[in-house]
Protein backbone atom coordinates (compact mmCIF):
# COMPACT_ATOMS: atom_id res chain seq x y z
CA UNK A 1 0.00 0.00 0.00
CA UNK A 2 1.88 3.45 -0.39
CA UNK A 3 2.53 5.22 1.80
CA UNK A 4 0.33 8.62 2.27
CA UNK A 5 2.91 10.30 5.18
CA UNK A 6 3.55 13.06 2.48
CA UNK A 7 0.17 14.38 2.83
CA UNK A 8 0.34 14.40 6.33
CA UNK A 9 1.28 16.70 9.76
CA UNK A 10 3.83 15.26 11.94
CA UNK A 11 2.37 16.94 14.73
CA UNK A 12 -1.12 15.95 16.35
CA UNK A 13 -3.73 17.17 14.79
CA UNK A 14 -5.48 20.21 16.95
CA UNK A 15 -9.01 18.86 16.30
CA UNK A 16 -10.84 15.81 14.88
CA UNK A 17 -14.16 14.16 13.47
CA UNK A 18 -14.46 10.48 13.63
CA UNK A 19 -17.25 9.05 11.93
CA UNK A 20 -18.49 5.56 12.47
CA UNK A 21 -21.16 3.44 10.66
CA UNK A 22 -23.32 1.11 12.02
CA UNK A 23 -21.41 -1.85 10.35
CA UNK A 24 -18.40 -0.99 12.18
CA UNK A 25 -20.25 -0.71 15.45
CA UNK A 26 -22.50 -4.26 15.23
CA UNK A 27 -21.50 -7.83 14.34
CA UNK A 28 -24.99 -8.22 12.72
CA UNK A 29 -28.28 -6.10 13.17
CA UNK A 30 -29.12 -5.08 16.90
CA UNK A 31 -26.01 -6.49 17.81
CA UNK A 32 -23.01 -4.56 18.99
CA UNK A 33 -19.68 -5.75 18.71
CA UNK A 34 -18.56 -4.82 22.17
CA UNK A 35 -15.01 -5.80 21.45
CA UNK A 36 -15.08 -3.66 18.48
CA UNK A 37 -16.65 -0.48 19.96
CA UNK A 38 -13.57 -1.26 23.09
CA UNK A 39 -10.72 -1.63 20.93
CA UNK A 40 -12.32 2.23 19.00
CA UNK A 41 -12.48 3.93 22.21
CA UNK A 42 -9.13 2.90 23.66
CA UNK A 43 -7.58 4.21 20.01
CA UNK A 44 -9.49 7.44 20.25
CA UNK A 45 -8.49 8.00 24.16
CA UNK A 46 -5.03 7.68 22.82
CA UNK A 47 -5.81 10.26 20.09
CA UNK A 48 -7.24 12.07 22.83
CA UNK A 49 -4.45 12.04 25.74
CA UNK A 50 -2.09 13.41 22.64
CA UNK A 51 -3.75 16.51 22.60
CA UNK A 52 -6.12 16.27 19.89
CA UNK A 53 -10.04 17.20 20.89
CA UNK A 54 -12.30 14.69 19.21
CA UNK A 55 -16.11 14.60 18.43
CA UNK A 56 -17.52 11.41 17.61
CA UNK A 57 -20.66 11.17 14.89
CA UNK A 58 -21.66 7.32 15.67
CA UNK A 59 -24.53 5.41 13.37
CA UNK A 60 -26.16 2.89 14.96
CA UNK A 61 -29.05 4.22 16.55
CA UNK A 62 -31.85 2.76 14.01
CA UNK A 63 -30.17 -0.31 13.75
CA UNK A 64 -30.29 -1.24 17.59
CA UNK A 65 -33.44 -0.70 17.46
CA UNK A 66 -34.30 -3.21 14.73
CA UNK A 67 -32.38 -5.71 16.62
CA UNK A 68 -34.88 -4.96 19.76
CA UNK A 69 -37.50 -5.23 17.68
CA UNK A 70 -36.61 -8.38 15.81
CA UNK A 71 -36.92 -6.62 12.97
CA UNK A 72 -34.35 -7.52 9.56
CA UNK A 73 -35.04 -4.73 7.54
CA UNK A 74 -34.42 -1.08 7.60
CA UNK A 75 -38.15 0.25 8.20
CA UNK A 76 -39.45 2.00 5.06
CA UNK A 77 -41.50 3.67 6.79
CA UNK A 78 -40.98 7.34 8.78
CA UNK A 79 -42.57 6.64 12.01
CA UNK A 80 -40.65 2.98 11.94
CA UNK A 81 -37.72 4.31 11.45
CA UNK A 82 -38.41 6.65 14.03
CA UNK A 83 -39.63 4.36 15.89
CA UNK A 84 -36.52 2.32 15.80
CA UNK A 85 -34.13 4.81 16.85
CA UNK A 86 -36.11 6.21 19.83
CA UNK A 87 -35.34 3.07 21.48
CA UNK A 88 -31.67 2.11 20.33
CA UNK A 89 -30.59 5.56 20.96
CA UNK A 90 -30.20 5.21 24.72
CA UNK A 91 -28.30 1.87 23.94
CA UNK A 92 -25.41 3.43 21.74
CA UNK A 93 -24.75 6.00 24.19
CA UNK A 94 -24.77 3.86 27.24
CA UNK A 95 -22.14 1.46 25.12
CA UNK A 96 -20.60 4.34 23.99
CA UNK A 97 -20.01 5.58 27.70
CA UNK A 98 -19.05 1.91 29.11
CA UNK A 99 -16.46 1.93 26.22
CA UNK A 100 -14.85 5.16 27.47
CA UNK A 101 -15.07 4.43 31.14
CA UNK A 102 -11.72 2.65 31.64
CA UNK A 103 -10.09 5.85 30.17
CA UNK A 104 -11.42 8.13 32.28
CA UNK A 105 -13.26 9.70 29.40
CA UNK A 106 -16.82 11.33 29.90
CA UNK A 107 -19.28 11.41 26.63
CA UNK A 108 -21.89 13.43 26.11
CA UNK A 109 -24.85 13.34 23.80
CA UNK A 110 -25.44 15.30 20.98
CA UNK A 111 -29.14 14.83 18.47
CA UNK A 112 -29.21 17.29 15.66
CA UNK A 113 -31.40 17.89 12.58
CA UNK A 114 -30.57 19.48 9.42
CA UNK A 115 -32.78 22.40 10.66
CA UNK A 116 -30.56 23.18 13.53
CA UNK A 117 -27.59 24.54 11.21
CA UNK A 118 -29.65 25.78 8.71
CA UNK A 119 -30.88 28.36 10.71
CA UNK A 120 -28.20 31.17 11.09
CA UNK A 121 -28.98 31.59 14.92
CA UNK A 122 -29.14 27.62 15.43
CA UNK A 123 -26.13 27.15 13.56
CA UNK A 124 -23.96 29.33 16.01
CA UNK A 125 -25.77 27.93 18.82
CA UNK A 126 -25.04 24.17 17.69
CA UNK A 127 -21.45 25.39 17.48
CA UNK A 128 -20.87 27.41 20.89
CA UNK A 129 -22.64 24.32 22.56
CA UNK A 130 -20.22 21.49 21.34
CA UNK A 131 -17.06 23.87 21.74
CA UNK A 132 -18.39 24.23 25.29
CA UNK A 133 -18.53 20.76 25.86
CA UNK A 134 -15.23 20.03 24.04
CA UNK A 135 -13.76 22.44 26.52
CA UNK A 136 -14.98 20.74 28.95
CA UNK A 137 -13.11 17.88 28.20
CA UNK A 138 -15.86 15.64 27.32
CA UNK A 139 -16.24 13.81 23.86
CA UNK A 140 -19.52 14.65 22.21
CA UNK A 141 -21.10 11.67 20.66
CA UNK A 142 -23.47 13.03 17.58
CA UNK A 143 -25.73 11.45 16.00
CA UNK A 144 -28.73 12.66 13.71
CA UNK A 145 -31.95 13.35 15.97
CA UNK A 146 -34.04 10.16 13.74
CA UNK A 147 -36.90 9.93 16.62
CA UNK A 148 -38.27 13.13 15.32
CA UNK A 149 -36.50 13.89 11.75
CA UNK A 150 -38.24 13.91 8.75
CA UNK A 151 -37.59 14.15 5.08
CA UNK A 152 -37.46 18.33 5.11
CA UNK A 153 -35.41 18.65 8.04
CA UNK A 154 -32.89 15.19 7.97
CA UNK A 155 -29.41 15.38 6.86
CA UNK A 156 -29.95 12.03 5.16
CA UNK A 157 -26.92 10.60 6.39
CA UNK A 158 -23.73 10.57 9.02
CA UNK A 159 -21.59 11.05 6.39
CA UNK A 160 -23.05 14.47 5.50
CA UNK A 161 -23.55 15.36 9.57
CA UNK A 162 -19.80 14.69 9.77
CA UNK A 163 -18.79 16.62 7.46
CA UNK A 164 -20.80 19.32 7.99
CA UNK A 165 -19.24 19.86 12.06
CA UNK A 166 -15.93 19.16 10.48
CA UNK A 167 -16.70 22.64 8.37
CA UNK A 168 -19.14 23.99 11.51
CA UNK A 169 -16.13 23.27 13.90
CA UNK A 170 -13.05 23.43 11.97
CA UNK A 171 -11.54 20.85 11.90
CA UNK A 172 -7.89 19.51 10.72
CA UNK A 173 -9.61 16.24 9.90
CA UNK A 174 -12.49 13.93 9.50
CA UNK A 175 -11.89 10.02 9.82
CA UNK A 176 -15.00 8.16 8.01
CA UNK A 177 -14.81 4.51 9.56
CA UNK A 178 -16.81 2.17 8.14
CA UNK A 179 -17.00 -1.19 6.26
CA UNK A 180 -15.47 0.11 2.80
CA UNK A 181 -11.99 0.01 2.82
CA UNK A 182 -11.77 3.24 1.22
CA UNK A 183 -12.45 4.35 -2.49
CA UNK A 184 -11.80 1.37 -5.17
CA UNK A 185 -10.84 2.02 -8.64
CA UNK A 186 -13.27 -0.89 -10.35
CA UNK A 187 -13.55 0.53 -13.43
CA UNK A 188 -9.03 0.11 -13.47
CA UNK A 189 -6.80 -1.59 -10.62
CA UNK A 190 -9.34 -2.70 -8.83
CA UNK A 191 -7.35 -1.33 -5.87
CA UNK A 192 -7.84 1.39 -3.28
CA UNK A 193 -6.94 4.64 -4.52
CA UNK A 194 -4.70 6.10 -1.54
CA UNK A 195 -4.72 9.81 -2.39
CA UNK A 196 -7.22 11.92 -4.31
CA UNK A 197 -6.02 15.39 -4.67
CA UNK A 198 -9.24 16.98 -6.08
CA UNK A 199 -12.55 15.00 -6.74
CA UNK A 200 -13.73 15.64 -10.36
CA UNK A 201 -16.01 13.64 -12.34
CA UNK A 202 -13.77 10.37 -12.73
CA UNK A 203 -13.32 10.11 -9.05
CA UNK A 204 -17.07 10.35 -8.09
CA UNK A 205 -17.85 7.77 -11.22
CA UNK A 206 -16.10 5.07 -8.59
CA UNK A 207 -18.13 5.25 -6.10
CA UNK A 208 -21.51 3.39 -5.49
CA UNK A 209 -24.27 2.76 -2.96
CA UNK A 210 -25.33 0.56 -0.13
CA UNK A 211 -27.23 -2.86 0.02
CA UNK A 212 -26.68 -3.19 3.73
CA UNK A 213 -29.72 -3.62 5.58
CA UNK A 214 -28.89 -1.32 8.20
CA UNK A 215 -26.90 1.73 6.43
CA UNK A 216 -27.94 4.45 3.85
CA UNK A 217 -25.46 6.36 1.44
CA UNK A 218 -22.25 3.77 0.57
CA UNK A 219 -19.45 5.53 -1.10
CA UNK A 220 -21.77 8.32 -2.95
CA UNK A 221 -22.33 9.66 0.39
CA UNK A 222 -19.11 9.53 1.54
CA UNK A 223 -17.34 11.75 -1.74
CA UNK A 224 -20.12 13.78 -1.41
CA UNK A 225 -19.46 14.19 2.38
CA UNK A 226 -15.23 14.61 1.62
CA UNK A 227 -16.22 17.19 -1.14
CA UNK A 228 -17.88 19.76 1.79
CA UNK A 229 -14.75 19.14 4.20
CA UNK A 230 -11.95 19.54 1.82
CA UNK A 231 -13.76 22.81 0.16
CA UNK A 232 -13.58 24.27 4.30
CA UNK A 233 -10.03 23.14 4.55
CA UNK A 234 -10.37 19.87 6.01
CA UNK A 235 -8.64 16.48 5.12
CA UNK A 236 -10.60 13.32 4.51
CA UNK A 237 -10.19 9.63 5.17
CA UNK A 238 -12.28 6.83 4.34
CA UNK A 239 -11.16 3.49 5.69
CA UNK A 240 -12.34 0.47 7.17
CA UNK A 241 -12.65 0.99 11.12
CA UNK A 242 -12.43 -2.98 11.31
CA UNK A 243 -8.94 -2.39 10.94
CA UNK A 244 -6.71 -3.24 13.67
CA UNK A 245 -5.13 -0.05 14.90
CA UNK A 246 -6.69 1.98 12.48
CA UNK A 247 -6.71 5.74 13.88
CA UNK A 248 -3.08 5.35 15.09
CA UNK A 249 -1.82 3.66 11.83
CA UNK A 250 -4.06 7.09 9.48
CA UNK A 251 -1.95 9.86 11.56
CA UNK A 252 1.17 7.66 11.70
CA UNK A 253 1.05 7.62 8.03
CA UNK A 254 0.32 4.82 7.19
CA UNK A 255 -3.62 4.73 5.97
CA UNK A 256 -4.86 1.67 4.43
CA UNK A 257 -7.54 3.66 2.76
CA UNK A 258 -8.65 6.42 0.57
CA UNK A 259 -7.20 10.36 1.86
CA UNK A 260 -8.83 13.09 0.23
CA UNK A 261 -6.54 16.31 0.08
CA UNK A 262 -8.36 19.68 1.47
CA UNK A 263 -8.26 22.44 -0.91
CA UNK A 264 -6.07 25.02 -0.18
CA UNK A 265 -8.16 27.82 0.56
CA UNK A 266 -11.45 27.23 3.24
CA UNK A 267 -14.41 29.07 3.04
CA UNK A 268 -15.01 31.49 5.23
CA UNK A 269 -17.26 30.87 7.73
CA UNK A 270 -20.53 32.66 6.01
CA UNK A 271 -19.79 31.24 2.90
CA UNK A 272 -19.72 27.68 4.20
CA UNK A 273 -23.01 28.51 5.65
CA UNK A 274 -24.58 29.51 2.90
CA UNK A 275 -22.56 26.71 0.57
CA UNK A 276 -23.38 24.03 2.34
CA UNK A 277 -25.63 24.31 5.65
CA UNK A 278 -28.70 25.35 3.53
CA UNK A 279 -31.52 23.83 1.31
CA UNK A 280 -32.52 26.51 -1.54
CA UNK A 281 -36.03 26.90 -1.68
CA UNK A 282 -35.63 27.37 -5.51
CA UNK A 283 -33.18 28.56 -8.30
CA UNK A 284 -32.39 30.97 -11.18
CA UNK A 285 -30.84 29.81 -14.77
CA UNK A 286 -28.26 32.62 -16.05
CA UNK A 287 -27.18 32.86 -19.32
CA UNK A 288 -24.08 32.27 -20.58
CA UNK A 289 -22.50 35.74 -20.69
CA UNK A 290 -23.25 35.52 -16.76
CA UNK A 291 -21.10 32.61 -16.20
CA UNK A 292 -17.48 33.94 -16.08
CA UNK A 293 -18.74 37.13 -14.44
CA UNK A 294 -19.46 35.24 -11.42
CA UNK A 295 -16.84 32.64 -11.62
CA UNK A 296 -14.01 34.63 -13.11
CA UNK A 297 -14.79 38.34 -12.24
CA UNK A 298 -16.27 38.19 -8.95
CA UNK A 299 -19.32 40.02 -10.01
CA UNK A 300 -22.31 39.94 -8.20
CA UNK A 301 -25.64 38.56 -9.87
CA UNK A 302 -27.96 41.11 -12.46
CA UNK A 303 -30.86 40.60 -13.67
CA UNK A 304 -29.79 41.20 -17.22
CA UNK A 305 -27.97 37.75 -16.81
CA UNK A 306 -30.98 35.77 -15.77
CA UNK A 307 -33.32 34.04 -18.12
CA UNK A 308 -35.63 32.32 -15.50
CA UNK A 309 -36.90 31.38 -11.96
CA UNK A 310 -38.10 28.48 -10.76
CA UNK A 311 -40.01 27.20 -7.02
CA UNK A 312 -41.61 29.81 -5.06
CA UNK A 313 -38.92 31.84 -2.77
CA UNK A 314 -38.90 35.08 -0.73
CA UNK A 315 -36.75 37.83 -0.38
CA UNK A 316 -33.90 36.52 1.48
CA UNK A 317 -34.14 32.86 1.05
CA UNK A 318 -31.13 30.79 -0.18
CA UNK A 319 -31.64 30.03 -4.23
CA UNK A 320 -28.95 27.60 -6.47
CA UNK A 321 -27.51 29.43 -9.36
CA UNK A 322 -27.81 27.20 -12.36
CA UNK A 323 -25.69 28.10 -15.58
CA UNK A 324 -27.06 27.52 -18.98
CA UNK A 325 -27.66 23.42 -19.34
CA UNK A 326 -29.05 23.45 -15.84
CA UNK A 327 -25.62 22.99 -13.47
CA UNK A 328 -25.48 24.17 -10.24
CA UNK A 329 -22.69 26.91 -10.08
CA UNK A 330 -22.96 28.79 -7.17
CA UNK A 331 -25.93 29.38 -4.31
CA UNK A 332 -26.72 32.69 -2.51
CA UNK A 333 -29.33 34.92 -1.05
CA UNK A 334 -31.75 36.19 -3.28
CA UNK A 335 -32.69 39.71 -2.82
CA UNK A 336 -36.39 39.39 -4.72
CA UNK A 337 -38.98 37.19 -4.33
CA UNK A 338 -39.48 34.36 -7.03
CA UNK A 339 -42.25 36.01 -8.63
CA UNK A 340 -40.30 39.63 -8.88
CA UNK A 341 -37.02 37.85 -10.82
CA UNK A 342 -39.48 36.80 -13.12
CA UNK A 343 -40.69 39.99 -14.03
CA UNK A 344 -36.89 41.81 -13.97
CA UNK A 345 -35.79 38.90 -15.95
CA UNK A 346 -32.87 39.92 -18.54
CA UNK A 347 -33.87 43.57 -17.87
CA UNK A 348 -30.62 46.28 -17.02
CA UNK A 349 -30.51 48.20 -14.03
CA UNK A 350 -32.62 51.48 -15.94
CA UNK A 351 -35.59 49.63 -16.36
CA UNK A 352 -35.76 47.82 -13.23
CA UNK A 353 -35.61 50.73 -11.49
CA UNK A 354 -38.92 51.97 -13.33
CA UNK A 355 -40.41 49.03 -11.99
CA UNK A 356 -38.88 49.16 -8.34
CA UNK A 357 -38.52 53.14 -8.14
CA UNK A 358 -37.80 52.93 -4.29
CA UNK A 359 -35.35 49.51 -4.27
CA UNK A 360 -31.80 50.72 -3.41
CA UNK A 361 -29.92 46.74 -4.02
CA UNK A 362 -30.66 46.17 -7.58
CA UNK A 363 -28.62 43.31 -8.01
CA UNK A 364 -30.28 39.60 -7.54
CA UNK A 365 -27.61 37.97 -5.18
CA UNK A 366 -25.04 40.33 -4.09
CA UNK A 367 -21.45 38.74 -4.50
CA UNK A 368 -21.04 39.11 -0.68
CA UNK A 369 -24.21 36.77 -0.29
CA UNK A 370 -23.25 34.56 -3.04
CA UNK A 371 -20.38 31.38 -2.64
CA UNK A 372 -19.10 29.07 -6.08
CA UNK A 373 -20.00 25.86 -5.65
Amino acid sequence: MPDTSASLSVRPPKRVIIKLGTGVLTSGIGQLDTARISAVCAQIAALRDSGTEVIVVSSGAVGLGMGRLNLKDRPSLLAQKQACAGIGQSLLMQTWQNGFEPHRATVAQVLLTHEDVRSRARHLAVKASLEALIGYGTIPIVNENDTVSAAEIEFGDNDTLSAMLASLLHADYLLILSTAPGLIDMAGTGEIVPVVPRITAEIEAMAGGTTSATAVGGMISKISAARIATKAGCGVFIANGAEENVIPRIFSGRNPGTFFVPSGLPLDARKQWLAYFQRPTGNVTINAQAVPALITEGASLLAVGVTEASGEFAKGDIIDICGPTGAVIARGKSTYRSEDISRIAGLNTVEIKKLFPQRRRLEVVHRNDLVLL
